[in-house]
């Protein structure tokens, strides 16, 4: 049922039966290592290149929540994924393996819920029995894409963040056990003239508190409804500006409800600057540690607002600015 202008309600919840997560060994030394399926020890998984290995990360998770669903392949009617890599290849490339039918996504770092937004929409209209959700990143594959790579060795400034190498995939049905998904808010591309493609997280910003006020005023629920409001990678920047931006406009969203994936995933100490990023981020943070917590009983509704920046080398090379968008999902425990 669509509410307001851009509001999903799931009037049938569906089902988050499984998920896998992956990691790589930065990931591994991170605060949430105990919450990934599995953890690589080096950036190569044993392939000749790193978008190759991202494909493998990709095929990894999916693969991890097909079994914990107890499901064969050929049970999996779609598959919606993406990541940041040009023409989405590892998503694609995993899909050859899979042998699923495909629909690729580029929502950048909001993929994640991109995907779980749409697969809940097919599952509550009872398009599909069983749909796979995946997105993923891989640090060496796309700083070399956006930025430089890795060998390098460039200076990065106070406002970069550090993209996970991950992959995190969810397997949606109808009924069932497992975390439900109740609602999505579809997000509208918010550009605020921004050209630094060091500081995603003071891009985004605005596109997230744009997301999550429209949310809020089409559900016409406060924000005290939920237990956690958490965005995908924001950074310690962005997530200052979205709680400034809040405040400015009357929003009651305080610092301990409103937290961020990037923030979460790695430990003080590790070099991540102003937080992590990447369209693994959300996908591996939610699908493996914040749904870990739903099912221990100690989140009962969380909002999940992805976050991600639409740019690309060739627009940042045509002095473009930066435009962005935000997903919002709503699980709650069953």
């Amino acid at each position: 049922m669509l509410k307001g202008h851009r509001t999903w309600i799931f009037d049938n919840k569906p089902v988050i039966v499984s998920t896998g997560t992956v990691g790589g060994p930065f990931e591994a030394d991170g605060q949430l290592a105990n919450d990934f399926d599995t953890l690589h020890d080096d950036l190569w998984l044993n392939q000749d290149t790193y978008e190759k290995a991202h494909r493998v990360l990709i095929e990894e998770a999916c693969h991890k929540a097909i079994e914990k669903a107890e499901l064969q392949q050929e049970q999996i009617q779609f598959f919606f994924g993406g990541d940041l890599i040009n023409q989405i290849t590892p998503t694609s490339f995993a899909s050859r393996t899979l042998g699923v039918p495909y629909l690729g996504l580029f929502g950048a770092c909001s993929t994640s819920m991109e995907g779980l937004a749409l697969g809940a929409y097919l599952v509550n209209t009872r398009g599909a029995n069983y749909v796979l959700t995946a997105a993923s990143s891989h640090n060496a594959a796309v700083e070399k894409q956006f930025r430089y790579p890795t060998d390098y060795g460039g200076q990065k400034p106070p406002t970069s963040q550090w993209t996970v190498t991950g992959a995190g995939a969810a397997v949606i049905t109808q009924g069932g056990k497992g975390p439900r998904v109740t609602s999505a808010t579809i997000g509208r591309v918010v550009d605020m003239g921004m050209t630094d493609p060091m500081n995603m997280g003071g891009a985004m910003a605005p596109a997230a508190v744009d997301t999550i006020e429209a949310h809020l005023k089409e559900r016409n629920i406060e924000p005290s409804y939920y237990d956690l409001i958490v965005t995908g990678d924001l950074g310690k920047i962005g997530r200052d500006i979205a709680l400034d931006l809040f405040q400015k406009h009357g929003t009651d969203i305080s610092e301990v409800l409103l937290q961020d994936c990037g923030l979460m995933i790695y430990r003080d100490g590790q070099p991540v600057l102003a937080g992590a990023s990447g369209a693994g981020c959300s996908a591996t943070v939610v699908y493996g540690h914040l749904l870990n917590r739903m099912k221990k009983g100690e989140i009962k509704r969380m909002l999940v607002v992805a976050t991600g920046a639409l740019l690309s080398p060739l627009s940042f090379q045509q002095n473009e600015t930066i435009p962005c968008i935000a997903h919002a999902v709503s699980i709650e425990s069953s």
